[in-house]
């Protein structure tokens, strides 16, 4: 369960370093400077090679990391991967909402904070009907977030939309970290289903958004990253 520290304004933005090399990952860094101090890193990465040194690189450099790596196994194997990450600088790492990986990763948590998936973004009610899914998309997501904060977790992701019914059920007893967020006009068709732009995520309850292609695809990274800032400083004045 997360405690109630009160949340830095310029934290709040994380994006999402989704490109195909460290290298690149590194020089959109760069390229951002002091517009952006969250960041997450997932597994195109993690796969790509150079991933730790990363990890260290954004540490070193004052950031925070969310290692999205979404940890879905057998409970003592997710244990240990989770304890592996201690003592890295690692503030956010993610598991599937399943109770027995929920439970694992947060008896080995130490200070990292766990985010359990609950649906992820690119899915919507007709993805969990193929999968065999009897509740609803809401409901699911519900459950599950009823079941991370019996388990220990610290928040959950969540898309935009079901943001308000888990703040209306736990309030602050859980952090509520959203991706999928789009520009509120001519949204892109890519495989995000559940996409909410900046300002109505936060108004709907997120504490965190995740942006990913909005930033580093834009043609000034920088100017896209600082345009979000400047919404979330008109939402959270101090």
């Amino acid at each position: 369960m997360t405690d109630r520290v009160p949340l830095s304004r310029r934290e709040r933005l994380i994006v999402a370093l989704d490109v195909a090399t460290t290298a690149e990952a590194r020089a959109l860094v760069e390229t951002l400077g002091d517009s952006v101090c969250f960041y997450k890193i997932g597994l195109e990465l993690f796969t790509s090679g150079g991933y730790f040194e990363l990890l260290e690189w954004l540490a070193q450099r004052g950031n925070k990391v969310f290692a999205d790596l979404k940890f879905y196994d057998i409970p003592e194997t997710v244990r240990r991967a989770v304890a592996n990450l201690r003592g890295r600088g690692v503030a956010f790492a993610t598991v599937h909402g399943h109770r027995s990986i929920m439970e694992a990763a947060a008896a080995a948590k130490g200070d990292i904070r766990i985010l359990a998936v609950t649906v992820l973004t690119s899915f919507d009610e007709r993805d969990l009907a193929e999968m065999g899914a009897s509740a609803t998309l809401e409901q699911l997501v519900l459950s599950r977030a009823r079941a991370a904060l019996e388990s220990g977790c610290d928040g959950v992701i969540s898309s935009g939309w079901e943001a308000p019914m888990l703040k209306a059920e736990f309030g602050d007893r859980l952090l509520v970290v959203t991706p999928g967020i789009r520009p509120a006009q001519n949204r892109p068709a890519d495989d995000q289903k559940r996409t909410v732009d900046v300002a109505q995520a936060f108004k709907n309850g997120a504490d965190y958004i995740v942006v990913g292609r909005p930033v580093h695809k834009a043609s000034d990274p920088k100017a896209a990253a600082e345009s979000i800032q400047a919404t979330i400083a008109s939402i959270f004045p101090t």
